[in-house]
């Protein structure tokens, strides 16, 4: 008879962010777009956004993500025994991401991998990490969500180049007493797959002299405005019942930043009070991506950490196209 391990409930121990020191605003980006100010801010709530440096690699801004959430959580680095790393640019097929942070934070020997679930990224890491502390295969969990997408974006792209930005979140999951994490609720729409995607026809390599070509990101924009709005939003009321929470009990909700009026909507679809504080992290960030979920928590909580303690529901959804939500109980 195979002996089966069992864990403990999980919870979300701390959490860390990290944004480049380049603050972009609207007025950088307009000329090049022909568009405007105003123009950007109606669609988007996007007032200006974090540039990485040329010389800042999605391992820099996870590092030091990483080692603000360890230093919160009271752990030390060999404490952690399973690194998830959620990214779509860090630019290896292999070695992994995760291995190559894991040497740097000075912990080689834990287990390390790498998915790639776009904007919901880490919002499927959370659920993994969730769910091997329950099961006994994990203890603590280094979950990062972590991008650099201004490497992979046409900055002539009127439909993209104002939406973007870089940075990096994590959190540290460990066990818990009681569950603070709920059931995670995850699924695709693949037929429609492509309405994101990284394209390597749309542009050539900006070094000519390697005539090499290189991804940019493009997208169907109404098409995943109805998807999220109306499709990721009944999703969150899934994950809302999985938990056994009702709208009325939560202190906050945390969406992918991608679109306030997507955020706007998908609060309304769900029928959140008034009294749930939502994140609008998106208005000083742009979209980060897989890094975009903790980002806006660590945000929100810094603002507002009589929140700590209280029921959020994070959702994550973008290229794939894939979504992932849980209620969880903040650090």
């Amino acid at each position: 008879m195979i002996h089966v391990r069992t864990g403990s409930d999980s919870r979300i121990m701390s959490v860390g962010g990290y944004q480049p020191a380049r603050i972009v605003p609207n007025s950088e980006i307009i000329e090049r777009i022909d568009s405007t100010d105003e123009w950007i801010r109606q669609r988007t709530g996007i007032e200006s956004r974090r540039f990485a440096a040329k010389d800042e690699s999605v391992l820099d801004m996870a590092q030091a993500a990483c080692l603000q959430a360890i230093e919160r959580s009271g752990l030390k680095i060999e404490d952690i025994d399973t690194v998830i790393f959620a990214s779509i640019t860090y630019p290896y097929q292999a070695p992994s991401g995760a291995t190559a942070l894991s040497a740097r934070l000075g912990n080689p020997k834990a287990a390390a991998f790498d998915i790639n679930a776009a904007c919901a990224g880490f919002c499927y890491g959370l659920g993994m990490a969730s769910d091997f502390i329950r099961a006994g295969s994990s203890k603590y969990v280094l979950v990062i969500g972590v991008e650099k997408l201004t490497d992979f974006v046409d900055p002539a792209d009127r439909a993209t180049a104002f939406i973007f930005a870089d940075g990096a979140g994590a959190v540290v999951v460990g066990p818990s007493d009681h569950p603070a994490i709920g059931p995670t609720v995850w699924g695709a729409d693949a037929d429609s797959r492509d309405a994101i995607l990284l394209d390597p026809s749309w542009l050539e390599f900006r070094d000519s002299a390697t005539n090499v070509a290189w991804p940019v990101i493009s997208q169907q924009g109404q098409a995943v405005f109805r998807w999220a709005a109306y499709s990721v939003s009944k999703a969150g009321t899934r994950a809302l019942a999985a938990a056994g929470v009702s709208p009325d009990q939560l202190a906050a909700f945390i969406p992918h930043q991608a679109n306030v009026r997507i955020i706007e909507t998908m609060a309304k679809e769900m029928g959140l009070p008034d009294s749930v504080v939502i994140a609008q992290d998106i208005r000083t960030s742009g979209n980060t991506s897989a890094a975009s979920v903790p980002l806006a928590m660590a945000a929100l909580l810094k603002d507002r950490p009589e929140l700590s303690g209280g029921l959020a529901l994070l959702i994550g959804y973008g290229a794939g196209l894939v979504y992932a939500g849980q209620v969880v109980e903040l650090p």
